[in-house]
């Protein structure tokens, strides 16, 4: 048995794992997509470095496009096998998914125009709306615990991660020679105390954890409640500065969150009277299915329920849905709050937001998740005065700021709490995966500290060989 790391190795996108048994059974955790890489995330997303048609499942950990954008093409390219997931990562998926595919065809479109004025051949999308229809239909619905069987040799089991609704750790029982071997997936791990969903669940001993380490240097603290913090930078800007408060979000679990904190402040009685948009026809459908799937929701959340219907929902939200709506936006001077996607800024409406609003020191852009370095969120974060929008030079004079404990992704407390369940000794191997290479040699020495003493990090196509 072997597993091979096809994506997610030293860096945080584009998840695939394909894990490989001696009788060729072939099983793919993960098909997502690379994202905030530029010129070098399309390169890696038209090559998967193995054979679609020699896989035969996909297990799907939870519903984010950089752990399932890139299925369509999966199956564009031959896989024809069962995907197993959550019904509510189902779901999930089902809008994401059709989503991205318009987003490739416009993409294509757009630059097949320029490519015909300069005599070149059309790019074709990485996959249409009729390949992902055609992926959907392979969803295969697996719930919480329940001992599944994808084959006689091989058991299917998931557990709550925490991390966004529907998400799960994915674990495996697979029986070769006579010998039983336990794999754990972790997908995204979640904060505990999350502001709207469950903890981490814990799970039976492994002997091999892929483990991811998007925050395996950080700790996410911060001074007061989440709420506080974001209702001082609501302050700041809208109030005192008189400006426009951006916040890049995505569609999916981070917009819920702040809906949910804003309407928080509104039960308190302190939410400023302002306009709140939420410039994302996706993140609307996101939040009608969290809203159908409360079995996700902690028990905080459930008890809000109890006296507010809807904890999404609050004086002054407006959803933004056609192109023309989100422009008009632009033309409006008023001190206003504008949540859009995407959350590291690379793509989507907010872009727009932030090209229009950057250079004007009343405004600020505020932060709430993880940014791959080299995107616009990442350059932000990292203090660029400069930054290239659509091509052009932008002096970045608005206020950048971040509320890191807004992070989907657990610290590296958070991720050792989560490895509490397991004993080291039995540990076989930790491969980290999902983070980067700095991130995660610092991550190492701290699993070696609570007694993990074989961690690797694999590297790209890397192939290791299972005992």
């Amino acid at each position: 048995m072997n597993i091979t790391f096809h994506g997610a190795a030293r860096n945080v996108t584009g998840s695939k794992h394909l894990i490989r048994l001696k009788d060729d059974t072939t099983i793919l955790l993960d098909c997502g997509m690379f994202q905030g890489m530029g010129e070098q995330s399309e390169d890696l997303n038209e090559h998967f470095g193995f054979n679609p048609k020699k896989v035969d499942y996909l297990v799907l950990s939870h519903a984010h496009i950089d752990h399932c954008g890139l299925i369509p093409r999966l199956v564009a390219e031959g896989f024809n096998g069962p995907i197993f997931c959550t019904s509510a990562t189902m779901d999930l998926a089902r809008i994401l998914l059709m989503d991205s595919a318009h987003i490739q065809m416009q993409d294509a479109e757009y630059s097949n125009k320029h490519r015909v004025r300069k005599g070149l051949p059309p790019e074709t999308p990485l996959y249409t709306d009729e390949q992902a229809m055609a992926a959907l239909r392979l969803f295969k619905i697996v719930e919480y615990h329940e001992e599944f069987e994808i084959t006689p040799r091989v058991k299917l089991t998931f557990t709550d991660a925490g991390h966004i609704l529907g998400s799960t750790a994915v674990h495996l029982s697979i029986l070769e020679d006579g010998k039983l071997t336990h794999i754990t997936f972790s997908g995204d791990v979640g904060r505990y105390d999350d502001l709207l969903l469950n903890d981490p669940e814990t799970f039976e001993q492994s002997e091999y954890i892929l483990l991811e380490s998007t925050y395996g240097d950080s700790l996410h603290k911060e001074l007061g409640p989440i709420e506080d913090a974001l209702l001082d930078i609501v302050r700041q800007t809208c109030e005192i500065k008189k400006g426009k408060l951006i916040i890049p979000a995505f569609s999916v679990g981070r917009t819920q969150e702040l809906l949910y904190a804003l309407n928080a402040l509104e039960m308190r009685g302190v939410l400023p009277d302002l306009h709140y948009y939420v410039d994302s026809p996706l993140s609307q459908k996101a939040t009608e299915v969290l809203m159908n799937h409360p079995e996700v929701y902690n028990k905080g959340v459930k008890e809000v329920l109890k006296t507010d219907a809807n904890p999404f929902g609050f004086k002054g939200l407006r959803f933004i849905q056609s192109t023309e709506e989100s422009k008009a936006l632009n033309n409006d001077q008023r001190p206003c709050v504008i949540i859009s996607s995407s959350g590291m800024a690379e793509a989507g409406r907010v872009k727009h937001h932030i090209k229009n609003n950057i250079s004007n020191n009343k405004n600020t852009i505020l932060m709430v998740g993880y940014c791959e370095p080299s995107s616009l969120g990442g350059r932000l974060l990292n203090g660029d005065h400069e930054v290239h929008i659509f091509g052009e030079m932008y002096e970045v004079k608005a206020e950048v700021r971040s509320i890191k404990s807004m992070s989907a992704h657990g610290d590296y407390e958070d991720l050792l709490r989560f490895l509490t369940c397991q004993d080291p000794e039995k540990v076989k191997k930790i491969f980290l995966v999902h983070g980067e290479y700095e991130v995660q040699q610092h991550f190492s020495g701290k699993l070696k500290e609570k007694g993990f003493k074989h961690v690797e990090i694999p590297y790209q196509h890397q192939k290791i060989e299972l005992e």
